[in-house]
């Protein structure tokens, strides 16, 4: 199994079971994360800066390619209701924008 870190949610160093999404492994970790549409791509809530690592990742999907298309979302970013660690490790952060207010981020 890999490791997702998230450089500005403290203790946010997760392995990442094998088929999971990575909104999937931080929530199961206790981690509050942003997803308005529900974990269906629908949105760009959830959205992770990747720092290092994105080739670690699964393609992205139709709809992050859609968001990608529309100027949402950027080369270096991944909706975590959508990608899957396929092998190796990913560091990324929340972006200021999806932040949530209850939460500390460093």
């Amino acid at each position: 199994m890999a490791l997702l870190t998230i450089e500005n949610l403290p203790g946010a160093v997760l392995t990442v079971p094998a088929g999971a999404t990575l909104l999937a492994a931080l929530q199961a970790a206790g981690h509050d994360w942003m997803h308005a549409c529900g974990a269906k791509g629908r949105c760009t809530t959830c959205r992770l800066q990747v720092r290092t690592g994105l080739e670690n990742l699964s393609p992205p999907t139709a709809a992050e390619e859609r968001y990608r298309a529309a100027g949402r979302l950027l080369a270096h970013e991944r909706l975590t209701c959508q990608a899957r660690l396929a092998a190796g490790d990913v560091v990324g952060r929340v972006p200021e924008a999806t932040q949530l207010p209850h939460v500390r981020y460093s």
